[in-house]
């Protein structure tokens, strides 16, 4: 068995793997050329809405590297992985361009959204290039791993619609009683939402090779448990994380209304086991509800946060991110013969220092 990999040498990882896939990325968006191009290369943090280069608004390629480093661990060369990291990452960014327009956010990684710098239509024009691309970039692999990439892809993206449905649909229903929102239908909403995504980028490497599929399927699952932990610790930092660090306004959640796992935690108390979690109290509970439903301005959403945390919701979100990570882990860790999951492992780790 290998050292288990730092948290130093996961980031250096994350950035060889960003070297290793930004030719192909780089090559398909520029394939498009013209304005879809200019609005593409803006959506994925290259350059300023008028196509100059600018520093801030990528991402940290999180996806791409899981690709890479899932074909790392079912023993195949990650250069082999690089179309299936493309195809992700533009599936990712797609479904950020389609949010952004949904939830009205104006503001991404520290930069106006797509829709607020080029208007409604041009950015759902962005993401549908986006998706396309993704699609196009596996079709061209010329071998018949294509195939189950394709089939992974796609199924990933009816799982990541559904949960986006999902989550809006719930906007729409009431704070408590019958019609309520509960901790299970959140966590089958994220599995969908976050979790299919996250499947497939650790999978899709695999499947491209042509991996045995009793591996696809373990990395496969053990993305959707990332995503469970990835979508936890994304509800408490937009609750309280720092907006120099997540882009977005303070208490951003509070104030879209959004029913995260914080949130629906202090108001219906723990979810079924494993998982512990406090029971809320009537007046607790009241008081929160009122604060949800009102105006929503600072003084209200400051002191809903407040509420949440003295009532448990935040320590249960961060239970379930350490919990479900652990899942992830034990199933990399289960496929892991030689150490070769490490740096896997090492990277799926760091979703956790996001709360430090």
């Amino acid at each position: 068995m290998n050292t288990p990999t730092t948290t130093c040498e996961a980031t250096g990882s994350m950035a060889r793997c960003q070297e290793l896939v930004r030719p192909a990325l780089r090559a398909a968006v520029g394939s498009l050329g013209g304005e879809l191009e200019v609005m593409c290369g803006f959506a994925l943090g290259w350059w300023d809405s008028d196509g100059r280069p600018g520093k801030g608004g990528a991402g940290k390629g999180l996806r791409p590297a899981l690709a890479l480093l899932g074909a790392r661990t079912a023993g195949v060369p990650a250069e082999t992985a690089v179309a299936g990291a493309v195809a992700v990452e533009l599936m990712h960014v797609f479904s950020l361009v389609h949010d952004d327009i949904m939830d009205g956010d104006e503001q991404r990684r520290h930069r106006p959204s797509v829709w607020k710098a080029y208007g409604v239509g041009p950015a759902v024009l962005t993401g549908d290039a986006l998706l396309a691309l993704a699609l196009r970039t596996l079709a061209d692999v010329p071998h018949n791993g294509s195939a189950e990439a394709t089939r992974l892809l796609s199924g990933a993206l009816v799982d990541l619609v559904g949960g986006q449905a999902a989550d809006l649909a719930f906007e729409s229903r009431p704070w408590t009683g019958p019609r309520a929102v509960t901790m299970a239908e959140y966590r089958r909403m994220a599995a969908r939402k976050t979790g299919a995504l996250l499947g497939c980028s650790i999978a899709i490497g695999a499947a491209l090779a042509g991996a045995p599929a009793a591996v696809v399927t373990g990395l496969q699952e053990a993305g959707r448990h990332l995503g469970l932990a990835f979508q936890a610790i994304d509800d408490v930092l937009g609750i309280w994380g720092d907006p120099a660090v997540t882009g977005k306004p303070a208490f951003s959640d509070l104030r879209s209304g959004k029913k995260t796992a914080p949130v629906l935690a202090a108001l219906t108390g723990p979810p079924a086991d494993p998982l512990p979690g406090p029971r809320t109290g009537p007046d607790r509970g009241g008081r929160l509800v009122a604060l949800l439903s009102g105006g929503r301005d600072d003084a209200q959403v400051r002191q809903a946060a407040e509420l949440i945390e003295a009532t448990g919701g935040r320590a249960v979100a961060e239970q379930m991110a350490c919990h479900y990570q652990d899942a992830a882990i034990r199933e990399l860790r289960a496929l892991d013969t030689d150490g070769s999951a490490d740096e896997l492992i090492a990277v799926a780790r760091l979703l956790t220092d996001r709360l430090s």
